[in-house]
C-alpha cells in the first residue's frame, strides 16, 4: 500500500489525479496541499490548506511514498514574471527538495511540450529550468511530464484551450504522423498516465513526452 502528497490538486490536470488516487486501491492515504479548501471528502483524504510559500512549514507532509507536483499558473494570473517563476519554479522545487528530504522516493512534476532551458519564449524557459533543477536532486525515480495544450472542465474559460478543443473534435486527423506531439492532452489522460505510471516502481529519470501519454493512461 502506498501513500501519496498530491500538490495543486485544485487545478486541472491534480483535480482529475486527486480522484483516480482515491479510486486507486494501491492507494491507502492521499494528502493535498492547496491554496483553497477542495469540496471533496473521502476517508483516505487529508487535506491542508496554505500560503505555498510557508511549505517549508509542513516538512512531516512530504513522508510519503510518492509526491505529485501539478502546480502551474499563467502569465495573465502571475501578472509579473517574478510570480510566475515563483508558482512554476520556486514552489515545485522547495516541493521537491522537501520530498527527497523526508524520503519519498518517486516525484512527479507536470510540465509543458517544449520545455528548453535555452528557450527564447519565457514560458519554456522556466519549464526547462524547474525539470534540470530538481533532476539535479537525485531522486531514485522522477518522472517530467510533458503535455501539449491541456483541456478539460475548468471554472474558468480559456480561449487557446476552447480552440484546441474545437480542432481536436473536428479535425482529428491534423495530428498524425510527426503532428501527433501537437495533439491536446486531455487533463484525464495525463492524471491516469500519472497514476499508472506510479505504480510501476521503476528507478530513474523518465521524460514523458506529449504522444506517449496516451500510451500509458
Amino acid at each position: 500500500m502506498k501513500t501519496a502528497l498530491l500538490i495543486g490538486a485544485t487545478g486541472l490536470v491534480g483535480k482529475e489525479l486527486l480522484h483516480k488516487l482515491l479510486e486507486c486501491d494501491q492507494y491507502e492515504k492521499v494528502i493535498t496541499v492547496t491554496r483553497r479548501p477542495i469540496e471533496v471528502v473521502n476517508d483516505k483524504l487529508e487535506q491542508l490548506v496554505i500560503n505555498f510559500d510557508d511549505l517549508d512549514k509542513c516538512r512531516k507532509l512530504f513522508e510519503v511514498d510518492t509526491v505529485f507536483c501539478t502546480l502551474g499558473t499563467t502569465m495573465k494570473k502571475a501578472k509579473t514574471k517574478r510570480n510566475f517563476v515563483k508558482v512554476d519554479f520556486d514552489y515545485p522545487v522547495n516541493a521537491a527538495k522537501l520530498a527527497l528530504d523526508r524520503g519519498a522516493s518517486q516525484f512527479f512534476i507536470v510540465t509543458a511540450m517544449g520545455a528548453n532551458q535555452h528557450s527564447p519564449f519565457f514560458y519554456n524557459q522556466v519549464k526547462g529550468n524547474v525539470e534540470a533543477a530538481i533532476e539535479q536532486l537525485g531522486f531514485p525515480t522522477l518522472y517530467i511530464i510533458r503535455p501539449s495544450l491541456l483541456i478539460g472542465h475548468r471554472n474558468e474559460g480559456r480561449f487557446g484551450e476552447d480552440v484546441g478543443q474545437f480542432i481536436t473534435k473536428a479535425l482529428p486527423f491534423l495530428f498524425k504522423g510527426p503532428l501527433q506531439k501537437y495533439q491536446p492532452n486531455e487533463a484525464r489522460s495525463v492524471a491516469s498516465a500519472m497514476l499508472n505510471l506510479s505504480l510501476k516502481e521503476q528507478t530513474g529519470t523518465f521524460i514523458v513526452e506529449s504522444e506517449l501519454i496516451e500510451e500509458y493512461k
